[in-house]
Formats: structure tokens, sequence, C-alpha cells
């Protein structure tokens, strides 16, 4: 990944996708905002108990970072689950409720979602110039909210698994991330190859790869241009929030995709 900043605000973009300047995209860190402990400091979580003017201010700094207007972007209320919607134009400064990946065809729409631990997964299709957003905890990953996201841009807007290159950004990884049986017993069906994602540590217990389990997942479906991050959130409470490391208190980092509006 390539390592950015602009106005006091940095960010991290993909190698795979720097060359293609009719899209925007970007995965900010905690760094550059204005919140208080413990959201220090570019939390844009509304719902962690942060104070809302100070997150406000953080959605500003984003958008002028990337030289966009509230009305460009569509987010979504992240619920851990499996649920993509097909947005447009006319979705601008929406909150799509139950949704944890958007993705979209149209020219000016830029989609945002929020992690903290989870797998950012960036989808973009050059030849139909549709892109797609998602959000992937142990939940979506069991749900394989991955495949249904490329499912999407195939009915949104005709893409070609073949052609769609993907990111996997910064999440918590498997050095830091031990599940139970429970999650094992979920994750296991959704995936061709468990043992590459679920490490067994003895017992009960095994860590899971949320990066290896999702590009397991998009290989699946035809897509083989996958660049994958190795930044462990738990890892870096430094640079990223962490849901897991710090026990709950923390905020929530942004990650942007969009298509340029033609002009």
């Amino acid at each position: 990944m390539i390592h950015q900043e602009q106005n006091g605000v940095p960010y991290y973009t993909f190698e795979a996708l720097g060359d293609y300047e009719e899209i925007v995209h970007a995965i900010f860190t905690r760094l550059g905002g204005v919140s208080g402990p413990p959201f220090v400091g570019l939390n844009v979580g509304r719902l962690v108990g942060d104070d809302l003017a100070a997150v406000e201010t953080n959605h500003r700094l984003i958008y002028r970072t990337l030289g966009l207007s509230s009305r460009q972007v569509v987010t979504a209320r992240q619920v851990h689950g499996d649920c993509v919607a097909i947005v447009s134009a006319d979705d601008g400064g929406r909150v799509v409720p139950a949704t944890d990946a958007l993705v979209t065809g149209t020219g000016g729409v830029n989609l945002m979602l929020r992690y903290a631990d989870c797998l950012p997964i960036f989808l973009y299709d050059p030849e139909r110039r549709a892109v797609g957003l998602g959000h992937a905890g142990w939940r979506g990953t069991a749900a394989g909210v991955a495949r249904r996201m490329v499912s999407m841009m195939a009915e949104c807007s005709g893409s070609n698994p073949s052609r769609i290159i993907a990111g996997l950004g910064p999440a918590i990884g498997p050095c830091c991330y031990q599940v139970g049986p429970e999650v094992v017993q979920m994750v296991k069906p959704a995936l061709e190859d468990w043992e590459r994602a679920l490490h067994h540590l003895g017992g009960n217990d095994f860590s899971l790869d949320l990066r290896e389990a999702n590009r397991q997942q998009l290989m699946q479906t035809g897509v083989r241009g996958i660049e994958i991050s190795d930044m462990c959130t738990a890892c870096h409470t430094d640079e990223f929030f962490s849901h897991r490391a710090e026990r709950g208190a923390t905020g929530r980092f942004a990650a942007v995709m969009g298509i340029r509006e033609s002009r």
C-alpha cells in the first residue's frame, strides 16, 4: 500500500488501483482528526460515544482531503451481515440501513464505511467503471459478503469477475484474532480451504485470518487481481482503531471508494 498525506491528514491507497485516475479511493487512519480520548483523533463512528461535533469535523476533514462534498458520499449503518446495496446519485448524503457493502456504477458517487478491526474490501471493474466497498468481520465472512459484492457488481453493471481488481485493507491479523469453536463452526463452511484461514492454537482455540478467508471467497467468484495489506490494526493502535486491542473503547477509521464525476 502507498502512504499519502493531504492537508495534514494521512491515508493509504492501493498500488493496484493507483493508475486509475477515474476513481477515488483511500483508507484513513486514526491520525489527523480532532476527537479526544479514547477516540483520538480521526474517528468517524457516530455511535461509539464520541462528541458528535468532533465526529462531524472529522468527516469534513476527510471530504476536504479527497475533494468531496457530503452530498457526494453514501454510507451505511453496518450490522456485520451480508447485505449489499446498489446505490446511485439519488442516494447522495444517505445512510443506508442495515448494510455492510455498497456498490455503484454511477460517476460522482462515493462510498464510505467505518472499521475498527473488520476487513475493508475494495473492488473496481475498470471496464464497466463500477466500484464496491465492503466491511467483513467474522460474521460477514461466514455469510459470504465478498462473494455477494461481486455478484451485485455483475447485477449493477454487468461486471465480469475476472476483470475486477480487489484490495483487502488493514484489519486485525491472525496474530491477534483468537476465536472459539462457535466462530470456527460458522466460518469453515464458507471457505474452500479453511485450514489456510483458521489456524489451530490448541484445545478449542483458533486464530482467524480475515484476509485469507475473503481472498478465497473472491477467488471462488473468479476475481484474480487481489492486493492484500499486511497491516494488523490490533498491532498498530498508534495508527488504527482496534475494537479488540482497545477493549471496545475506541473509534472507527474510514475507507472511501468512488468514481469521479465525468466532466
